[in-house]
């Protein structure tokens, strides 16, 4: 009974803690914030050095991988061509045959 007596005082001092917590947080989100507005100019060129820097090598590999994919597609084009060329003749083939005249007596 007694605990149940002295849960109202227990749970305005959670509700204060968490009051207290919120502003805590929120001024140091605040400052973080503007510290990093403010930002050293060093420390944002250097960033933005790196982030270009990335930039060059992912467009590098992504032209290596573009120049691989289009060798392979080349490669594929030519043998669909080939085997175009090859059915083709097999079809000219196919004509060239001298062809049956019909026989009038059937």
């Amino acid at each position: 009974m007694e605990l149940l007596e002295t849960l109202p005082e227990r749970v305005a001092a959670v509700e204060l803690q968490l009051v207290q917590l919120r502003d805590e947080m929120r001024g140091e989100f605040s400052a973080t914030r503007a510290e990093m507005r403010a930002g050293d100019d060093e420390i944002q060129r250097t960033l933005r050095d790196e982030i270009r820097a990335g930039d060059e090598e992912t467009r590098r590999v992504l032209r290596d991988e573009i120049r691989a994919g289009a060798e392979e597609t080349r490669r594929y084009m030519r043998i669909l061509y080939e085997d175009l060329v090859a059915r083709i003749s097999l079809l000219h083939e196919g004509r060239s045959r001298p062809r049956k005249k019909p026989d009038p007596e059937r």
